[in-house]
């Protein structure tokens, strides 16, 4: 079935961002040709545009994608946890978010310093969301409190991965 929530508590991703759950859901994730793993390295050159995801369930079940870095500006002051990068609604179950409706366009990762985590976190609608008012502000986004308010319950898949500033010399 889904895989294991041991990477998630390892990585402070239950705790910090979502509480204990038991995925239920497959998620995969790719930039390009490389496959998101919990704790993977990717380079904010490398997630510029939105990464390719495909959802397992039923096209009658609708989930809710919500893409986060809960260590903005900085891992070890995280003053503007979370930060917000997508969030996307009524994605039907066994497509993708192109399929859905994007509350928040995707912005991706741009560390400025240290290493930050990008969270993908998936919900499972009870229906059709409606009218979802987009956030006033990026930052201090509060994805339980999100949840919560659109009547989400907990997630049904998370991944995670890594993502740090590139040298200038270095980025493609």
């Amino acid at each position: 079935m889904a895989a294991s929530v041991d990477p998630l508590v390892v990585g402070r991703v239950i705790g910090d961002v979502v509480d204990m759950f038991v995925p239920s859901v497959n998620m995969s994730v790719y930039y390009g040709a490389k496959h998101v793993t919990n704790g993977c390295d990717i380079k904010p050159s490398m997630a510029i545009n939105p990464p390719k995801i495909t959802i397992t369930g039923r096209s009658d079940e609708p989930y809710a994608l919500v893409m986060i870095d809960p260590d903005a500006p900085s891992p070890s002051e995280p003053s503007m946890r979370e930060w917000v990068h997508w969030i996307v609604v009524d994605i039907p179950g066994g497509t993708n978010p192109t399929k859905g409706k994007e509350i928040l366009p995707y912005v991706g990762p741009r560390p400025p310093v240290g290493i930050h985590r990008f969270i993908m976190v998936l919900f499972q609608q009870k229906g059709p969301l409606g009218v979802v008012e987009k956030p006033a502000s990026r930052a201090n986004f509060n994805t339980r409190l999100f949840a919560r308010h659109l009547d989400l319950g907990l997630p049904v898949a998370t991944i995670y991965f890594n993502s740090q500033k590139e040298p200038a010399s270095r980025r493609r």
